[in-house]
């Protein structure tokens, strides 16, 4: 039986779920509300400014809602949603001004073409790749057209898996993903990418992460 507020699933679903609800406390502790370093902060400074001010936008799998809240500094109208009850607690304790909800991206409950914009912060990494289709199809039939989405992964072509995290012993998959195959990925779901930054590690990352901003073509 799934408990209250809980998004049934496959097993690499339950999996993320289990260990973000596991690390959701020292997550909030080791990740500061700050986004950092300063290219990341630009690279959603120049989200938000591309979004405007007071437009709706989601964040799915928003974790604590840190990035949310940056955004919503920004001037966004932000709400998240996220895998984790967990998350979604701690996310609604530290940022009781902002709205966030348990649900999955591979289920999105937004009505069609209601949002202007639409991130994901290094979550979709957690995703089998073969599904990432069916998400950017997703994607797209919540963003208006004109809507602008946001993606940031870690740079690779392999698989990840995680054994421990803030702390704690875990389990769950990291995918590490071609900016250019996502990229063509969007194109087929009906986006038009406005570009990609590749930048290097910073302190303890492992791998070069990637940015890609796209728009929803007009229909």
């Amino acid at each position: 039986m799934s408990r209250v507020g809980e998004v049934s699933g496959p097993g690499w679903l339950s999996e993320i779920r289990d260990a973000y609800d596991t690390v959701a406390e020292s997550y909030a502790r080791v990740l500061p509300d700050v986004v950092e370093p300063p290219l990341d902060r630009a690279v959603l400074a120049a989200f938000a400014e591309t979004v405007g001010p007071g437009r709706p936008v989601l964040e799915v799998g928003c974790g604590t809602g840190r990035v949310a809240a940056h955004l919503h500094r920004l001037g966004l109208d932000v709400s998240g949603v996220d895998l984790s009850p967990g998350m979604v607690a701690v996310a609604r304790r530290v940022h009781p001004q902002l709205r966030f909800d348990v649900g999955s991206m591979t289920e999105l409950t937004a009505p069609d073409a209601s949002l202007a914009g639409l991130l994901s912060w290094y979550s979709i990494i957690h995703l089998p790749p073969e599904l990432l289709p069916g998400v950017f199809a997703g994607f797209q039939r919540v963003l208006a057209p004109g809507g602008h989405l946001l993606l940031a992964v870690k740079v690779g072509d392999r698989l990840d898996r995680r054994e421990q995290a803030y702390g704690h012993p875990v389990g769950f998959d990291v995918h590490w993903l071609p900016p250019e195959r996502l990229a063509a990925q969007l194109t087929a779901a009906g986006f038009t990418v406005t570009a990609t930054l590749v930048r290097e590690p910073v302190g303890a990352e492992r791998q070069p992460q990637a940015f890609l901003l796209a728009e929803r073509a007009d229909q």
